[in-house]
């Protein structure tokens, strides 16, 4: 099948009703397509996540009743439509028509006149449509109901703004490798290829693209002069701060990103852990194309005993499984994969983690932990426990609010990624 619109509905079906990753299904569907069309597939299928309560809404208001058993993936498709209609370039009478024609391969012909209608139906009412959704939180700022309200409770003034920062299109960060080129030396390359972007001095590894391109446009990308890594998740090396030949620990460390930019700084013994060996083999590739090697474990960091031989670690890199709440804006069906019932089962995995992890920390040595998410339960209060329970770990101040009571640096979805960090030292 290569028709866009049926592929992108059968991909939304199996995430949203089967509980399948984007990330996952996405290069299922995409194999199927040229480079155009796999680009329109993402786009389609990132809105329709971004807008699925509004979406939802609407067809509630059109439908006499929402298509269930076998005709569900029809549903996806009239979000589809919908979706294109409300949001994309796409010539009205094309998008009808292309979304119709996507009937055919789904092998429902006897569908169309009635997606049709339902789409003519959403362009005649559109205006009135919209405006009753405004009435709806969920549909306002479409997101699930429990997420608005813990955000609500821990940023006040900000909960707003970090909604509004995670319905949008998430900027294209690159890495430059620092054991390759300065980054002033990459900027200029870029510059060469006509390539525009900006220069952060937050982030000192960090070029951010004015507009996303193909990696493979990139100078020198296939031998590892950048990688393609969010700003925030570049503070993790740089905080950790490695040192040449020291012994370090990347627990929880796929896809390597970060594995890969402590070796750029450093020409350290690094192991890279994590529970899952397809991830693992990511890790791997990445060293690859990079040309840098590190000793890659399958194993789980809650059970350092079956994986650990023995030898201290003078640095540990903690990034720890997590709600992913910081990067909806990357990965929109996290809003609808994750529940409430997620964040207390993942708060106590964190908390056996870290516990397991901190005694092969040398005395002096240091630990960074970190996650990408925005909520206080896996981030300040964890660590808050942590030290309260921990007499031998110290806190080290990533800024001037920075103390035992509300430790770590929290940093918020917009310029950046949203990811929280805390510096830890054994005593």
């Amino acid at each position: 099948m290569s028709n866009v619109r049926a592929l992108a509905a059968q991909t939304l079906f199996q995430v949203v009703d089967k509980g399948a990753s984007l990330s996952a299904q996405l290069p299922l569907a995409t194999s199927q397509l040229d480079g155009k069309d796999r680009a329109l597939l993402q786009q389609i299928c990132y809105g329709v996540l971004r807008y699925l309560p509004s979406l939802e809404h609407y067809c509630q208001q059109l439908l006499d009743q929402p298509l269930k058993g076998k005709r569900r993936v029809f549903q996806f498709l009239l979000y589809v439509g919908i979706y294109q209609l409300q949001h994309m370039r796409v010539p009205a009478h094309a998008a009808v028509a292309e979304t119709v024609n996507a009937l055919t391969p789904l092998r429902a012909p006897g569908m169309k006149g009635l997606v049709n209608a339902i789409l003519r139906n959403f362009q005649r009412h559109q205006v009135e449509l919209e405006t009753s959704a405004t009435e709806i939180p969920a549909c306002l700022y479409n997101h699930p109901g429990w997420f608005i309200n813990q955000l609500k409770a821990a940023y006040p003034t900000q909960w707003q703004t970090i909604l509004e920062a995670n319905q949008q299109q998430a900027p294209m960060w690159l890495r430059v490798n620092q054991s390759q080129f300065s980054t002033s030396d990459y900027a200029a390359m870029l510059d060469q290829a006509g390539v525009a972007y900006q220069l952060h001095g937050e982030y000192p590894d960090g070029i951010l693209l004015d507009s996303p391109i193909d990696v493979y446009a990139l100078p020198q990308f296939a031998t590892g002069a950048c990688s393609v890594q969010d700003a925030a998740a570049q503070k993790a090396a740089r905080l950790l701060s490695p040192r040449k030949g020291e012994n370090i620990l990347d627990a929880c460390a796929a896809p390597g990103g970060k594995t890969c930019h402590i070796l750029e700084l450093a020409g350290a013994k690094v192991t890279a852990i994590d529970a899952d060996g397809a991830r693992l083999a990511r890790v791997e590739q990445n060293l690859e194309r990079i040309g840098l090697s590190a000793k890659c474990l399958e194993g789980d960091a809650s059970d350092p005993e079956a994986w650990w031989d023995g030898e201290l670690y003078d640095r540990i890199l903690l990034d720890v499984p997590c709600s992913a709440t910081g990067v909806i804006r990357r990965h929109p069906d996290i809003k609808w994969l994750r529940r409430a019932s997620d964040i207390d089962n993942l708060v106590t995995l964190q908390a056996q983690i870290i516990d397991k992890i901190w005694p092969l920390l040398k005395p002096g040595g240091t630990l960074v932990y970190a996650t990408c998410s925005v909520l206080p339960q896996e981030n300040q209060q964890q660590i808050a426990r942590f030290l309260s329970a921990t007499p031998d770990a110290e806190l080290v101040p990533l800024h001037d609010a920075d103390t035992k009571a509300q430790p770590g640096l929290q940093l918020l979805p917009g310029l950046s990624d949203g990811f929280y960090y805390a510096k830890l030292i054994k005593k």
